[in-house]
């Protein structure tokens, strides 16, 4: 297999370009001192590990697995870790980038980091699974901890992971260390509502900008790209608050009803191994027509890239609400700010994740466990409040959403920078 170095993922290259030069516009916005907005452009350090794994049939496979720390000028690392055949170091230093300004902008104490492998589990069985996270962890071990880094779940990745992490890292030390990753079993030290966080604090948002916008939810229709973790929740969260749900997409292909889709019923067959496209009732659609239904949401959350010069101007919806990380390039957004479209931009949209990992990290360092109406009710202050600061910001600025989310991140990394100085 070839070895994912720099310059050799296309789709790593993209990302990253597009993570750099959202950063050097916001920059330029902002007046930043070019010394910083040039340290603020590589990340503070980035490891590379073989992971070797015996697999079933005897054979050691070598694996290629990364772990970067974008900036942690704010407190420990924060991100996810991801396995999958696109992984990249251009794309995971992208990811923890994004992540530098997500934890900013929600104003909480951590800083960017990102992780992964790249591998297909879907062509792996749960030993060969179990056996690359635990090679994995001890290889980048010197790097994670819960004051220095903290991985959650991402792409192909899920609480079962995490607690492998946890274990491994524990096993190194002779002691129990729930705080070492979020996104936990709550039989290991994890939190009520952190895995629906993500997609349910997409929601609370689509329903600000409903109330902006002054349309009534129940008169609206939505498409949802992605249906994972976050997909799926945003979905069932937006039909349960009676929006009409017309269209939704797994990696294999979508389904469309102009009619509505019972979301719990479309859950409960993906959960049997059934496709999105073969529930009963529904159009087949791929996901590139996916993206063009005339609806009143529209919610990528999938994978990055989704959204570009080539499509934006047939994109028909009123409110764009980003649940994956850069589905939307900055040339699709001039296109979709000139239609008027309202953008909910991936660093405050999909910012639920690492808000509930923050409360986890937080009642794993304290001993002491919320209940799951605490959770919400913080998570929903914290989202609101980002929500309001970025849609001011904008009208004050003049700037579109993405880019005052960006100013406000950014902003607080660079001001936290010029106070600690340059060391030696």
């Amino acid at each position: 297999m070839p070895f994912p170095f720099w310059g050799e993922s296309q789709e790593g290259q993209s990302m990253l370009k597009e993570a750099v030069e959202q950063l050097d516009r916001a920059s330029g916005l902002l007046g930043l001192d070019p010394n910083l907005a040039d340290r603020l452009r590589y990340p503070k350090r980035a490891l590379v590990v073989t992971v070797p794994v015996r697999m079933d049939d005897g054979r050691v496979v070598s694996y290629t697995g990364y772990r970067v720390h974008h900036n942690v000028t704010l407190g420990p690392g924060k991100g996810g870790i991801r396995y999958a055949p696109t992984v990249s170091l251009e794309e995971t230093t992208a990811l923890a980038m994004w992540m530098t300004w997500k934890c900013a902008l929600m104003n909480i104490p951590f800083g960017g980091a990102k992780g992964g492998v790249c591998c297909d589990t879907l062509k792996m069985s749960r030993k060969e699974i179990q056996a690359l996270t635990r090679r994995y962890t001890s290889e980048i071990v010197m790097l994670i901890g819960p004051e220095k880094d903290i991985p959650a779940p991402d792409m192909y990745t899920n609480e079962q992971t995490m607690s492998w992490i946890m274990d491994t890292y524990s096993m190194q030390l002779g002691y129990s260390v729930p705080g070492v990753v979020t996104g936990k079993p709550l039989s290991v030290g994890g939190s009520l509502g952190r895995r629906e966080a993500t997609g349910l604090g997409l929601c609370n948002l689509v329903f600000a900008a409903l109330r902006r916008l002054g349309l009534d939810p129940e008169k609206t229709t939505a498409v949802v790209q992605g249906f994972g973790n976050v997909g799926s929740v945003a979905a069932q969260e937006l039909w349960k608050r009676k929006v009409r749900v017309i269209a939704v997409s797994d990696v294999q292909g979508g389904a469309y009803n102009p009619d509505g889709i019972d979301v719990d019923a479309m859950i409960r067959h993906a959960a049997e191994g059934g496709k999105v496209s073969g529930f009963p009732g529904v159009t087949p659609v791929s996901n590139r027509e996916l993206l063009e239904i005339p609806c009143d949401i529209l919610a990528p959350a999938a994978t990055a890239g989704q959204i570009t010069k080539e499509n934006a101007g047939r994109i028909r919806c009123r409110i764009l609400a980003e649940g994956a990380n850069g589905p939307t390039t900055l040339e699709a957004d001039e296109i979709l700010q000139g239609k008027g479209v309202f953008i909910i931009p991936d660093v405050l949209g999909n910012a639920g994740g690492v808000t509930a990992s923050y409360f986890e990290w937080v009642q794993d360092t304290q001993k002491f466990f919320w209940d799951l109406p605490e959770v919400q009710r913080q998570l929903s202050r914290i989202m609101l409040r980002a929500f309001d600061e970025v849609l001011a910001l904008s009208g004050e600025k003049k700037v579109s959403h993405r880019m005052a989310a960006l100013m406000i991140g950014i902003s607080r990394v660079s001001a936290a920078m010029r106070f600690r100085g340059l060391y030696p």
